[in-house]
C-alpha cells in the first residue's frame, strides 16, 4: 500500500497525474488528506481523499508520495503525521517519493544526503548533500524525486518501475502515448 499525501495548496497535476499512473499500473495506493478528506489545491481544484491523516496507519505501508506546490509543500512539511510517515519509511527502507518543491522536505530531513535528487528549479539549496543531475526524474535507491508538473507522468512511471519493473513501466508508457 502506498499513500499519496495531499495538503491544502498542493499542485493538482503532480498529485492527480501521479495517482492516475500508479492506479493504472494496478499498484495499491490511497490518497491521504492532511486535516480533512477534502483538500483544495493551489489552483482551486478540490479533491476528495480516501482517508484523512488520522485514519492513515503504517500497517502494510510500502511507501509515501509527496506532491509539491505552494503552500502545499509547506503544509506537508508542517504535518507531524507526514513527518512520522517519512521517518517510518526511512527507517524501514520503504519508498519515499517527492516532486517539485516537496523534495525540499526530504532535504531538510537529511534523506537525500549522498544521493542523487532533483527538485523544482530554485529549491536545490534545500537538497543539502545531494548530487543534482540534469534529469527531470531521478531514482536513487528508495528515493524518487522529480522536477515539477511537466514530469508528473514520468514520476508516476518511475514509481511504477520501482514496484513492477522497467519493462512493465515501458509498456504502460506506451499505452499512455507518452513521448520520450
Amino acid at each position: 500500500m502506498l499513500y499519496i499525501y495531499f495538503a491544502e495548496g498542493f499542485e493538482e497535476v503532480e498529485g492527480i497525474a501521479t495517482l492516475d499512473v500508479i492506479r493504472r499500473a494496478g499498484i495499491d495506493i490511497e490518497t491521504v488528506g492532511i486535516g480533512s478528506k477534502h483538500i483544495t489545491g493551489s489552483h482551486g481544484i478540490t479533491v476528495q481523499c480516501d482517508l484523512d491523516d488520522e485514519e492513515a496507519t503504517f500497517t502494510g505501508l510500502d511507501g509515501v508520495i509527496l506532491p509539491g506546490g505552494m503552500p502545499g509543500t509547506n503544509n506537508l512539511m508542517a504535518s507531524d503525521r507526514v513527518q512520522r510517515a517519512l521517518d517510518f519509511c526511512s527507517s524501514t527502507g520503504k519508498l519515499i517519493a517527492a516532486i517539485c518543491a516537496a523534495p525540499m522536505i526530504l532535504g531538510k530531513k537529511g534523506l537525500v544526503r549522498g544521493k542523487s535528487a532533483v527538485c523544482y528549479p530554485g529549491f536545490e539549496k534545500y537538497l543539502e548533500g545531494a548530487e543534482i543531475p540534469d534529469k527531470y526524474v531521478c531514482t536513487d535507491g528508495n528515493i524518487i524525486t522529480a522536477r515539477g508538473m511537466g514530469s508528473a507522468v514520468e514520476f508516476g512511471l518511475a514509481v511504477t518501475a520501482y514496484f513492477k519493473g522497467g519493462d512493465f513501466a515501458s509498456e504502460l508508457r506506451n499505452t499512455l502515448e507518452c513521448y520520450k
